[in-house]
């Protein structure tokens, strides 16, 4: 009896010291695995299926959504000087002044006439050069964002995770005027009013035919989209059954609000750019769209934003949220062909021929116009009447700056992008693929770096005089 109790106490004390020894090396082990840096996930292709009650993620956001926005415009203000400076002579079709610039900050007390000088590499090692590629908002988390003159007209385009960023005298006027290559003598056929799925049958029966009416209606229908839909996991309180967004939230009466978003064809995520929302004027004589995309035809176009940018080019994640599916050769078509008859606005001083008629221009925009066809080289891409070549151009920014991660993004090489048409351009800010160039000035001081021209702070006075012109 003695014996076999003192087996059992040998046995029991045995497996104390184990189960001691077993908790001692697990304890190491957490505090070594707590002294080596996390380790982060592979990189992959699919965004993860990860729904936390919405009540959580809607608290957590709202509290991270001053810091979320201070680091936004911290980062702006730090890149840009964000005063409203405005030309009040010059004005959008609906009278917006359109800004005037440049408003890059430069770096190390050098001028613009100085930069323009170095060579790319001397502006890559010191570090000086102006437009670096801009992040989204929030870059790790991306998704549609647009801007607050528009949310004030329609609340369920507000998120409760950010807000936009650049401000609203940099952005296009709001609501922009639409004129139809249909109807010119009409003008403005909006008639100064937002188009909506609740006017857009009293503005424009009687002027369209009825496919191009059908498809205006398909163009304002809400559909799910990523951020705004009726799952736990969207990014705005709103879920009233109609929650979503429609072509036209960011192509607005077919021009652009300047709603941005993430490129869905790039991964990872921190490689991703931001895409600032092109102008659907002018499509008809456009042969690219997507300002990376190159997809090539609007029906292209219209197809893919509905069934990859809506949902950040995740069919699993588009299932999920409730992917609209368009029929191609019905819906798809009479979107487009609405979408094709989309005009550019009226350019009084433009003879037959796209160029200036010497009889209106001023002196300036007539020096402009020799710069741009002679040493300023712009018209090697941009080609008269409508000043695209319909190509894609790698511009090689990358030559100017060092790769490096900045607001949850990977600055480095960007590829290319597509000509756009400069048309009416002075109604299309902010500028280039992501919105980094915030007005002509600007845009005329990048390419003055970018392709090494040298040209004075005159000739580029005169450049953006005849851009406004176009």
């Amino acid at each position: 009896m003695k014996t076999t109790l003192r087996i059992k106490l040998l046995v029991f004390t045995t497996l104390i010291l184990a189960i001691g020894a077993s908790l001692l090396v697990a304890t190491n082990a957490g505090a070594q695995d707590r002294s080596r840096p996390r380790q982060e996930p592979p990189p992959s292709s699919f965004m993860p299926v990860v729904e936390e009650p919405f009540d959580v993620v809607l608290r957590r956001d709202k509290a991270n959504k001053s810091r979320v926005m201070a680091a936004a415009m911290r980062r702006l203000a730090d890149r840009y000087d964000l005063t409203r400076r405005v030309d009040p002579n010059v004005k959008m079709t609906r009278g917006k002044s359109i800004p005037v610039g440049p408003t890059a900050r430069l770096k190390g007390g050098v001028t613009w006439d100085q930069l323009g000088r170095m060579s790319p590499e001397e502006i890559r090692d010191k570090g000086l050069f102006p437009y670096l590629p801009l992040p989204h908002v929030e870059h790790p988390v991306g998704g549609m964002i647009f801007p607050d003159m528009h949310i004030k007209q329609q609340p369920r385009l507000e998120r409760f995770d950010m807000d936009f960023d650049i401000p609203e005298h940099f952005l296009p006027e709001f609501p922009p005027a639409i004129f139809l290559t249909t109807r010119p003598d009409l003008g403005d056929v909006s008639k100064g009013q937002l188009v909506t799925v609740n006017n857009f049958y009293d503005l424009f029966n009687g002027i369209l035919n009825p496919k191009q009416l059908d498809g205006l209606r398909l163009l304002v229908t809400q559909f799910p989209q990523q951020q705004f839909n009726a799952t736990a996991d969207r990014k705005t309180e709103r879920n009233d059954g109609m929650q979503g967004v429609a072509c036209l939230d960011c192509h607005v009466n077919g021009h652009t609000n300047g709603a941005a978003h993430l490129v869905g064809d790039i991964r990872p995520q921190e490689n991703r750019r931001r895409i600032e929302t092109p102008s659907l004027r002018g499509v008809n004589i456009q042969r690219l769209f997507g300002s990376q995309r190159a997809l090539k035809t609007v029906e292209d176009f219209t197809e893919f934003e509905q069934r990859a940018a809506y949902f950040d080019g995740d069919p699993v994640i588009a299932t999920k949220k409730g992917i609209n599916i368009l029929d191609r050769g019905h819906q798809v078509h009479e979107m487009s062909e609405f979408q094709a008859i989309l005009d550019f606005p009226p350019a009084p001083k433009l003879n037959v021929h796209g160029r200036l008629d010497r009889r209106k221009a001023t002196a300036a925009e007539i020096r402009g116009e020799e710069i741009f066809f002679g040493r300023g080289t712009c018209s090697g891409c941009h080609t008269a009447p409508f000043y695209t070549d319909n190509l894609m151009h790698d511009l090689m920014v990358e030559r100017f700056y060092k790769p490096r991660m900045e607001g949850g993004m990977m600055i480095t090489k960007q590829g290319p992008i597509k000509t756009f048409p400069l048309r009416g351009i002075k109604e299309s800010p902010p500028y280039l693929h992501d919105g980094r160039l915030l007005t002509l000035e600007d845009t005329v001081e990048f390419f003055n770096l970018v392709l090494e021209l040298g040209l004075t702070a005159p000739e580029k006075g005169d450049l953006v005089a005849f851009l406004r012109a176009l």
